[in-house]
């Protein structure tokens, strides 16, 4: 940013002179505006503040003034210092707040050190008013971005859907479409993630599991998440790993999200066919990793703002992968509660970029266990299951996927009519949505377990709040299960198997 100058307004006498000069002792910049008509479009230049002799004020420059004061745009309120050469009353000084806004009156004479701290002050609101400005500009650019990323992958849902009415398709063409929705419906659920993701390191509301953990296997598993965007790219991914193993403490799920959004950036911003080079080095006390690609490369304003929320490169019309501008901010924030650090290099447009991330190496102490995974149970009774969702369509699709599965399925779209229906057939599941008007799902999981006829009955809770603090709050009003709207229909069945 623009280091932030004074504007000074004294039209007579030495004032404007001395007060410049006294400033300029204190290492404050200032420019004297001589003609009272010029200081509206001077002050429209950035500057910091404005320091006007009292005497100044008369009609025909307090008017224009007030103008400019009055139509600052939202984020903008000019400091405006007055140095008056005598006390005002209490009218006058609420006639001066009501024209010129952010208004602070010094009384003459005064020392130097009450005017370069009065100038000092001044700058520093100014200087946040423009910080807000920026990040004013950077969400609307998000939000535009946001819509942009959302619309992508609805316009191959829509076609799907069309496809699907007329009803003609073979078995290889909806299996086909039907995986074409599930795609698109997963990247716009990682978006929908990485939102709350950032929202929730943000607010400090990420608890870290924290273990033991081989950092090549770290790094095998961030590869093979991103492999599938590297290859539709064609990209070239070459992988530099030490022959010794190195491990690190912290979270599995949150040490792959932050090397496979840093190998995901380089991705996005290489140019088709690039080249991308992941390296592990190893040290006494920390591992590198290390991502290099020969993409379109930083400026040294977006390098700067690299790792700040909404930060993003230029877009052009070809940029089709896109992003929000939150995946190296998050990055960020994951690897400091790792204790580690990240940091960004770039030669300039066209030049590629190194990211590269350090992280506290652990000592060896024992291997850890090895993850069993359950098996299912057999199938056997079909079960009752009631759906409640005030979405019917959500409710009639999720309906039709469990009858499918050899389940016998009820519907309600209001929680008195799934309670109604709860006491009177008694399903072995219960799946209700949390956000129902009147009565929402906790309270009515609440109820079912009031009544002998539905105490036991299994209740699992299918919603868009999946934070830590929604799941606990299901857990309070006696759900058995949190499952995350759009459902992971593998886990929906696993939690169901159990039943039977």
């Amino acid at each position: 940013m623009v280091k932030l100058r004074i504007l000074i307004h004294a039209p007579t006498g030495k004032d404007a002179r001395l007060i410049s000069q006294a400033l300029a002792a204190g290492g404050i910049n200032s420019i004297v505006c001589p003609h009272a008509s010029e200081i509206p479009r001077e002050l429209a230049k950035e500057f910091g503040a404005l320091f006007i002799v009292s005497e100044a004020l008369t009609p025909e420059i307090l008017a224009p003034l007030a103008r400019f004061v009055k139509h600052q745009p939202s984020w903008s309120d000019i400091p405006i210092v007055v140095l008056c050469n005598r006390r005002l009353d209490a009218s006058e000084m609420r006639s001066m707040s009501d024209d010129l806004g952010n208004v602070t009156l010094l009384e003459r004479p005064l020392q130097s050190i009450t005017l370069v701290s009065a100038a000092a002050s001044a700058l520093r609101a100014r200087s946040r008013q423009y910080e807000m400005r920026e990040i004013d500009r950077r969400k609307d650019e998000f939000l535009a971005m946001l819509a942009h990323e959302l619309r992508n992958p609805l316009a191959p849902v829509s076609a799907a859907s069309d496809l699907l009415r007329l009803g003609s398709l073979n078995s290889d063409q909806i299996r086909q479409t039907s995986e074409i929705i599930s795609r698109q419906v997963r990247h716009m659920n990682g978006l929908v993630d990485d939102l709350l993701d950032v929202s929730r390191v943000s607010r400090g509301l990420v608890t870290l599991e924290n273990e033991q953990l081989d950092a090549g296997q770290i790094m095998a598993n961030a590869v093979e998440q991103v492999r599938p965007l590297i290859d539709a790219r064609r990209h070239r991914l070459t992988i530099h790993q030490p022959g010794e193993t190195a491990w690190i403490n912290g979270d599995q799920k949150r040490l792959v999200q932050i090397i496979a959004n840093v190998l995901n950036n380089a991705a996005k911003y290489t140019p088709e066919g690039g080249d991308i080079v992941l390296t592990m080095e190893v040290a006494r006390n920390q591992v590198k990793f290390i991502v290099t690609d020969n993409g379109i490369g930083m400026t040294p304003k977006v390098l700067a703002n690299a790792f700040e929320m909404f930060a993003q490169a230029e877009r052009t019309a070809d940029r089709t992968q896109g992003g929000l501008g939150i995946g190296l901010a998050l990055v960020k924030r994951l690897v400091e509660l790792h204790h580690g650090e990240v940091s960004a290099h770039s030669e300039g447009l066209g030049k590629g970029s190194r990211v590269t991330v350090v992280l506290p190496r652990a000592l060896k102490i024992e291997a850890p266990p090895p993850r069993q995974l359950e098996a299912k149970a057999p199938a056997g009774k079909e079960l009752r299951l009631l759906i409640v969702d005030d979405n019917v369509d959500a409710a009639n699709m999720l309906g039709m996927y469990l009858e499918m599965s050899r389940y016998n399925v009820m519907i309600e779209s209001s929680s008195k009519a799934g309670l109604v229906r709860a006491l009177a057939e008694v399903p072995d599941a219960c799946l209700l949505d949390i956000g129902l008007p009147d009565m929402d799902g906790n309270q009515l999981a609440q109820a079912l377990r009031v009544h002998a006829e539905t105490a036991e009955t299994v209740l699992i809770a299918i919603t868009g709040y999946g934070q830590e603090s929604d799941k606990r709050q299901t857990i309070d009003a006696g759900f058995d299960h949190h499952l995350v709207k759009p459902v992971d229909m593998g886990k929906l069945l696993n939690i169901l198997s159990e039943l039977r």
